[in-house]
């Protein structure tokens, strides 16, 4: 099973790593330019069991943005059970643990569900997905978030987001619902993804939900979904704080975040609310375009997570450390 990619002439020798989104080398080869197979030139490729970057160097510079390399796996089966909101006398089907693993082992409910779990099939290998590492620029009424995206949390996910994006589903959408606080008072999230602005629309199918390990932080993006775990589409949402999104981890797929646009993000959180309870802006922020841009090089090292955006404080002033 090869992975080709072609390199253009170039003098001297050529650096190729294979890095995880930590910035750790997980293979290292010097090629020539012309015809590489990735697969044999990298030993790493060979036993991913989750996306990883490939990038080029000559004489420790980079050269050009990194490929994504993503083995094409079926994710383990989704477990569930009923169980009611906290606070509230709404039901609700909560995600309790991935194949034969339990998010919450700790807990004797979930611990006598998995009693009864019947135990999936052990993932094949289907191939490998390649594609240029992209970043998603969402340009709104209010400004520009750039989003990176985790395709090693999120393999499908992020295919399908970049997949809209390219078809130009979400130019001239908005932001349709925005929770600046939940009801503990914690900041929470906004929403968009929706051509019909009324939060039931979507791209007519429905997306698997992933075993995402990424936290919903602050300038997180997550999908959204309705209570079955499997259907997400195109709807999707920042998350405003660690304390008010939390309890998401686990439930809904996180598969990116903000590298800029922290006071855009601010910005259409402080939009005024005509229905509390639904989050209706009185004026949805709109969405302009959503584009694909080129990414920054990965090497040794970097690890894009802690470019991530941070709050502005409450007068509206960047920390030192905010982007």
């Amino acid at each position: 099973m090869e992975i080709v990619v072609r390199i253009r002439d170039a003098h001297g020798p050529l650096a190729l790593f294979l890095l995880d989104a930590c910035g750790e080398v997980l293979s290292l080869a010097t090629i020539e330019s012309g015809r590489v197979d990735l697969r044999a030139a990298l030993p790493g490729v060979a036993t991913l069991t989750k996306a990883a970057w490939v990038q080029l160097a000559q004489a420790d510079k980079p050269l050009g943005p990194p490929i994504v390399v993503q083995p094409i796996l079926e994710p383990p089966p989704v477990r569930t059970m009923r169980d009611m909101r906290s606070g509230t006398t709404s039901p609700y089907t909560k995600v309790i643990g991935w194949g034969s693993e339990m998010l919450d082992a700790a807990d004797p409910r979930i611990k006598e569900e998995s009693v009864k779990w019947i135990a999936g099939d052990p993932p094949v290998l289907s191939g490998y997905r390649t594609y240029t590492e992209m970043d998603a620029l969402i340009r709104t009424d209010h400004g520009e978030i750039r989003v990176a995206l985790s395709p090693d949390e999120a393999p499908s996910t992020v295919w399908n987001f970049r997949t809209l994006i390219r078809e130009g589903f979400y130019d001239n959408g908005g932001f349709h619902r925005v929770v600046p606080v939940d009801r503990k008072g914690h900041p929470f999230v906004i929403q968009g993804g929706d051509p019909t602005q009324t939060g039931n629309g979507g791209p007519g199918y429905a997306l698997a939900l992933e075993p995402s390990t990424l936290a919903h932080d602050y300038g997180v993006i997550s999908m959204a979904r309705a209570d079955e775990p499997h259907s997400a589409g195109s709807q999707f949402f920042f998350a405003l704080g660690r304390e008010g999104c939390a309890r998401l981890d686990g439930q809904y797929c996180a598969f990116g975040y903000a590298v800029l646009g922290n006071r855009v993000i601010d910005s259409i959180a402080a939009t005024p609310i005509a229905d509390v309870a639904e989050g209706r802006p009185v004026t949805i922020p709109r969405i302009l375009t959503i584009r694909l841009i080129e990414a920054p090089a990965r090497m040794p090292g970097i690890d894009r997570r802690q470019d991530r955006v941070k709050p502005t404080d409450r007068a509206g002033q960047t920390s030192p450390e905010t982007r």
